[in-house]
């Protein structure tokens, strides 16, 4: 079969399919959800960890260099989302996706977010200044932002036999992908106001201080009133 055909063939099965849903109570893996038609619902906590400036880093730095910082970045993103039980499910180039759920995926992810961004500011920047040359000579800050959402979401099965992976579809995933876009240092931790109406007052307060400030933001044309946090946490 011309590919053509394979391509306008498998376009009207996709789009003809019934999904097989069902309730997911843990966060599922690639092997949990059918290809073919499966999806799985769940409530769930996400987060996304992004690097900024990764485009500045490929000009300035050698390529060597570039590497060593965003691997340093998802290396300690991804320990600390384990860190904190929340499961890894996607990676997009200088940005990685994680789920929480249990009895305060909110509390649990927001924590995991400051502590993604006190290392981002106590070992990785120092370090990366101390290490390279071409970092120090170009004054370059090692920035990011982490943004958190809450809600249901489903997992789907997208792509075909032996090249596929998970896609996620909701508004948490999706908004918290959104929040980890803006760039505002000092500001460097964004929540959605339904994850921060769920958070322990442990995580609201650094003793009697606010950790949080609201602020409108306008995401996909629409003003959302969110919460920053410029107080990281240490591990």
């Amino acid at each position: 079969m011309a590919i053509l055909d394979t391509l306008e063939s498998e376009v009207n099965s996709i789009l003809s399919i019934n999904w097989n849903e069902r309730n997911g109570t843990v966060i599922p893996e690639t092997t949990d959800v059918a290809l073919k038609d499966g999806a799985v619902k769940i409530e769930a906590t996400f987060l996304y960890a992004d690097l900024a400036g990764s485009s500045l880093l490929a000009k300035t730095c050698p390529w060597q260099t570039t590497a060593k910082i965003i691997r340093t970045y998802l290396d300690t993103a991804v320990r600390l989302i384990r860190h904190h039980n929340g499961e890894v499910r996607s990676f997009d180039g200088d940005r990685v996706m994680g789920i929480f759920k249990g009895d305060y995926p909110n509390t649990t992810a927001v924590t995991c977010a400051r502590n993604i961004d006190w290392v981002v500011t106590n070992i990785i920047n120092p370090k990366a200044k101390e290490k390279f040359k071409s970092i120090r000579d170009n004054d370059i800050k090692i920035r990011h932002c982490v943004g958190v959402d809450t809600s249901e979401a489903r997992a789907v099965r997208s792509g075909i036999r032996n090249n596929n992976d998970l896609i996620w579809i909701g508004k948490a995933p999706a908004f918290a992908a959104k929040l980890s876009d803006i760039r505002d240092y000092p500001y460097e931790v964004y929540i959605s106001k339904e994850c921060y109406n769920k958070l322990a007052m442990s995580a609201k307060k650094n003793g009697t201080e606010d950790v949080w400030t609201a602020k409108d933001v306008v995401i996909s044309g629409q003003t959302h009133t969110v919460y920053r946090s410029k107080t990281p946490l240490k591990p």
